[in-house]
This record gives C-alpha cells, sequence and structure tokens, in this order.
C-alpha cells in the first residue's frame, strides 16, 4: 500500500519522521475506526493519518514539514505481525 515518510516539527520544536498512510488511501475496514467514530475538526495544514510504526492514529503537520514528504511502499500486514 502506499504510505509516506515526513518530517515535521511538532509544536515543542521538537522534529519528528513518520512513516503515516492517509487515512482516505485505505481501503474501509482495514483500520481500526477512530474514538467515536467521526473525524476531528482540524486546524489548516494539520491531517489524521495512521502512524505505520506506532500502529495509531496521529496528526502530521504539512504547515512546518521540512524537506520533502516521500512516497513508499509498504506491507500493512507485515508491520502489524512485526510490530514495527
Amino acid at each position: 500500500m502506499k504510505a509516506y515518510v515526513g518530517t515535521f516539527m511538532k509544536k515543542s520544536g521538537e522534529v519528528r519522521t513518520m512513516t503515516f498512510m492517509k487515512v482516505d488511501d485505505v481501503p474501509e475496514g482495514v483500520l481500526p475506526e477512530a474514538k467515536g467514530g467521526k473525524r476531528p475538526k482540524l486546524q489548516e495544514g494539520m491531517e489524521l493519518v495512521w502512524d505505520v510504526e506506532n500502529h495509531s492514529y496521529r496528526m502530521f503537520n504539512h504547515k512546518t514539514v521540512v524537506g520533502k514528504v516521500e512516497v513508499v511502499e509498504v506491507d500493512l500486514t507485515q508491520t502489524q505481525k512485526q510490530g514495527v
């Protein structure tokens, strides 16, 4: 499946690199439902994504991207089995 690797600056000033999948790119039923089943209203530049390595929903801040966001291929079933 298509995923992305991007580095961004957190509110704390810490730089974080995350491998993530855009929620809209993932077939229905593959990811667990977000709490409450609704998507939160987000500030401009923020996107709800699935963190492939931490197996949870996270926010990705497109306004503070460092460098480029790269497209990669991941096998979601393998990362879940390996606990990556």
